[in-house]
Formats: structure tokens, sequence, C-alpha cells
């Protein structure tokens, strides 16, 4: 799914995908000029309705490294499961779940 912006740009987008019962978020990206105005969040939910509502999905995951966006994931509700320090080297990789209503 993606977000355009009021001239009809791409504002933001993500991909995914659903297996079992489970949303996983492979990428969740947002123009820079996008940033800080909720277009992430919204993105986020939206998958996470679709994936509950269509797919029959009760959880999310997403993996994200300690230089992008484990702050942002944890302000939606998810939890970290798994840290795997130096994944890449010098970077900490991040697993966080989320239980979907």
């Amino acid at each position: 799914m993606w977000a355009l912006d009021a001239n009809g740009d791409l504002a933001g987008g993500l991909v995914g995908h659903t297996w079992t019962a489970w949303l996983h978020v492979t990428y969740l990206w947002v123009d820079g000029r996008h940033r800080g105005r909720g277009l992430g969040s919204r993105l986020l939910a939206r998958a996470e309705r679709v994936a509950a509502a269509e797919r029959a999905c009760t959880a999310s995951r997403v993996e994200t490294w300690d230089f992008q966006a484990p702050d942002f994931y944890r302000r939606q509700g998810y939890d970290v499961v798994c840290v795997i320090p130096d994944y890449p080297p010098g970077i900490t990789e991040y697993t966080l779940t989320k239980r979907l209503a």
C-alpha cells in the first residue's frame, strides 16, 4: 500500500505479506518531506487493520536496525522480542511483534 501527497507524488508506502496468522512488515518508508506527520503510523495501522479484518491475522512482526525505527515501532505498540547485536558488524537488529485486535 502507498500514500500520495497533495501533488500526487509518492509520500510513503508499506510492503508486507501475511503467512498463517501473521502480518510480516517487510518495508515501511516515508519520504523525508512527510516524516513527523503521522503518515508512517497511519500506513502501519491500515496494514494491521487489513491483516486482521481480511486475512484473519492475530499478530504482526517487523525487523529493523538500531539506526532505523525501533522506537517508532515501540510507540505503535510493538514489543522487542529479539535483539541481535553486531548484525551486521557495528549494527544491532531488532525483531518486534504486536498482537492485533
